[in-house]
């Protein structure tokens, strides 16, 4: 398939901007946490190891919400699955803000976390699906672009709330209500995934939908090539994706998504008072260092957006693992020294990770299954990636108290053993389509 076809780039974008929207509400929950612990602490009496569950509990939702949107993807749609997204996580904002008790907030936020977790597994796998090859990287990433607009926004409401007394927690959890219901009417617009309604023998409604995006020539084509994919698929099993062929690329799958979680920069996110207390900064400037990152994040994921298909995936991946590696050796050096320079080189470690690591694995993820186990194959990877998260950020307060500033050469060993699965294990994606991906990552 070649760039030849008359693509309709708005409704391209429109797509996939209305799917990643998923990606503001992880991005929302992921952040607001940070922001509210203070004000739980105090309200529920929180020790550490509730302080450690309450963060964690969004990661386990979300593990459990891959789960659900793996077989509701294969099943009955991808839309029908970020519907089910939006409305959980609508609901579970207006129960953290409204919650009496600890124990109420903690399932609520487990809820959250299983429309969060639905999202981040749908939004990359509808976005793949409906984005012709040469757009796809970008579109994608757009995913990401979401996830870091809702850091960098709950960020700043955070700070502008800090001062609104005891309840102010309360309005950081319930205007995530707001996105959500957003996201849904959002949802309502999209049409279904032309490969899945393939898939399903809804031949007719996937042309249409493929003409729209790129015309009749199009259509044919990638209906042609779809049809091709499934011709040897007679019922798909669970136990599909640990066939011989396929395991390959879903181990691949499960290496990247743990790899992005386990090399460490989420710590940064989620602790970034922790760390700058170290060395002595202010209460007010631990909040402002939030705000920094999210900027700094969201300016290089518009970056990686316009770079992911020119330079390619595999490129951008070893840039990440690479320069977290060294950067992570001086952010180390400079903790234990008590500099106030670390700043920059956390800034420079978040902008690194913004512009590789972040967005690619996620478009990464959306391409290298073949398409008849492209559902649970990626809810497989995302669940990975999930638990990866909840591992992270449940060790770092013990690591950090027992290594302090050490705990990062620890990241650094991770980046570099990731920096050599890239390079041996990763083939370039980008200008391919997904029929013709379906026998790059399987055993022949």
């Amino acid at each position: 398939m070649t760039s030849s076809h008359q693509y309709n780039s708005k409704y391209i974008l429109a797509l996939s901007f209305i799917s990643a929207l998923g990606g503001y509400l992880f991005g929302f929950d992921f952040a607001v946490i940070s922001g509210a612990l203070p004000f739980l602490k105090d309200k529920f009496n929180l020790n550490e190891y509730w302080e450690g569950f309450a963060t964690g509990s969004l990661a386990l939702g979300a593990i459990v919400g891959c789960i659900a949107a793996g077989k509701i993807a294969d099943k009955k749609g991808r839309k029908p699955g970020l519907l089910i997204a939006a409305s959980v996580f609508c609901i579970s904002s207006l129960f953290m803000a409204f919650s009496p008790n600890r124990d109420l907030f903690i399932a609520s936020r487990f809820a959250a976390g299983i429309g969060v977790g639905m999202a981040s597994m749908l939004s990359p796998l509808y976005i793949g699906e409906i984005a012709p090859a040469h757009y796809r990287g970008r579109m994608v990433a757009i995913n990401q672009l979401t996830i870091v607009l809702g850091i960098l926004i709950t960020n700043i409401v955070n700070y502008s709330l800090r001062n609104e007394g005891d309840d102010a927690w309360r309005w950081m959890f319930g205007l995530g209500a707001i996105p959500s219901l957003l996201f849904f009417i959002g949802v309502l617009w999209l049409p279904e995934s032309p490969r899945w309604l393939s898939q399903m023998n809804k031949l007719e409604k996937a042309k249409i939908i493929l003409e729209r995006i790129g015309g009749t020539g199009f259509s044919n084509t990638t209906i042609n090539e779809i049809q091709r994919s499934f011709q040897t698929v007679n019922k798909v099993k669970f136990s599909s994706v640990f066939e011989k062929k396929i395991l390959p690329a879903v181990l691949i799958g499960i290496g990247l998504a743990v790899f992005q979680q386990f090399c460490g920069i989420n710590v940064v996110f989620n602790y970034t008072s922790t760390i700058f207390k170290s060395i002595g900064a202010s209460k007010d400037d631990q909040l402002l260092q939030t705000v920094f990152i999210g900027s700094v994040n969201l300016l290089f994921t518009l970056l990686a957006m316009a770079l992911v298909d020119k330079i390619g995936r595999k490129p951008l991946m070893l840039l990440g693992a690479g320069g977290l590696t060294i950067l992570y050796l001086f952010i180390s050096y400079l903790l234990g020294a008590k500099s106030a320079s670390v700043s920059w080189f956390l800034l420079t470690a978040i902008g690194i990770y913004a512009l590789t690591l972040a967005p690619v694995t996620w478009v990464l993820i959306s391409e290298i299954f073949p398409n008849k186990v492209r559902g649970t194959a990626t809810s497989i990877a995302v669940l990975s990636l999930w638990a990866a998260y909840f591992i992270l950020t449940f060790t770092f307060p013990a690591l950090y108290s027992k290594l302090q500033e050490k705990t990062f050469y620890v990241y650094a060993v991770i980046c570099f053993i990731g920096f050599l699965f890239v390079y041996k294990k990763i083939k370039e994606t980008k200008g391919k389509t997904l029929e013709e991906l379906e026998t790059v990552f399987v055993q022949h």
